[in-house]
């Protein structure tokens, strides 16, 4: 890989990282599924009206929206509240990788190595530990709402390898005019008319740069890099990059968000990823 692109996957990487202890800074003072309705409806508008619609079936586009917004975004922010810290989110969502394979094996008839096989009993092993040690049954639940969305971005992935879309950008933002009236109603379905009421009041300076921070860092950016990297190599070259999010999130929780691991949680977290490391790995002669 060239200088400056593994620079750039570095810096993508750093961002995605950041944006855990980030957005929990917007939590503290907007609910979580009105916080990511707002993200998306920014990462829409006005853009949307400028930018041409990708050339693939609407169909497509509708449904990786509401996937990726609500199902995955407004499930991993819920989850956060819920009592789940940034740093564990972060390292958790990367078990989408064994679900896009279980969904390759499935649906694309792609086969598993046994490298793979060995990551997911790891990262399982991981995440079980986990679980267990999470003080109160909110963040157990917090955890298991992870693991949800960690389900969604694979199924995302899914429909984005059955489009065959090639304007990333434009796909993202036309995508993202979908999820922001599910997610809505889904707040007002939870916590009524006081989600929306106390946004006013609570939009301090922090939320206020947490969402600018969502929308133009951590979508537009983040996505555009990424699926630039995607389209220039590999995957088997790019995907191994992703392990640098959790250790990014991790770090910036605790250095942001003043976060503390306990040391159970630090080994299960080197086990997980020591999984998917070895799910990721591939000789050089075979990738």
């Amino acid at each position: 890989m060239q200088k400056q692109h593994l620079a750039l996957a570095v810096l993508v990487t750093l961002v995605w990282g950041l944006n855990f202890p980030i957005t929990k800074l917007g939590l503290n003072a907007i609910d979580p599924f009105v916080l990511t309705g707002i993200r998306f409806a920014l990462a829409a508008l006005p853009l949307a009206f400028f930018i041409k619609r990708p050339a693939v079936h609407f169909g497509y586009v509708a449904a990786y929206g509401v996937i990726f917004g609500l199902g995955m975004w407004g499930v991993i922010n819920y989850g956060i509240q819920r009592g789940v810290s940034p740093g564990i989110a972060s390292l958790i969502i990367q078990l989408s990788v064994f679900f896009t394979l279980g969904w390759g094996c499935v649906l694309f008839k792609e086969k598993i190595r046994n490298a793979q096989w060995v990551g997911a009993s790891l990262a399982l092993i991981g995440l079980a530990g986990i679980i267990t040690t999470q003080p109160g049954d909110h963040a157990v639940q917090g955890v298991l709402l992870i693991v949800l969305s960690a389900l969604a971005w694979s199924i995302g992935n899914v429909i984005i390898k059955a489009s065959g879309v090639r304007e990333i950008f434009s796909f993202m933002v036309w995508a993202s005019l979908f999820p922001p009236i599910p997610l809505f109603l889904a707040a007002g379905w939870l916590h009524g008319s006081a989600a929306f009421v106390s946004v006013p009041a609570n939009l301090d300076l922090s939320a206020v740069l947490s969402i600018l921070f969502q929308v133009y860092l951590a979508t537009h950016f983040a996505y555009w890099g990424w699926n630039t990297l995607l389209n220039t190599y590999p995957v088997s070259t790019v995907a191994p990059l992703s392990l640098l999010i959790p250790i990014f999130g991790i770090a910036s929780s605790m250095l942001i968000l003043g976060e503390r691991i306990s040391m159970p949680n630090l080994v299960f977290i080197a086990v997980i990823i020591v999984g998917l490391g070895v799910g990721f790995y591939r000789k050089a002669g075979r990738a």
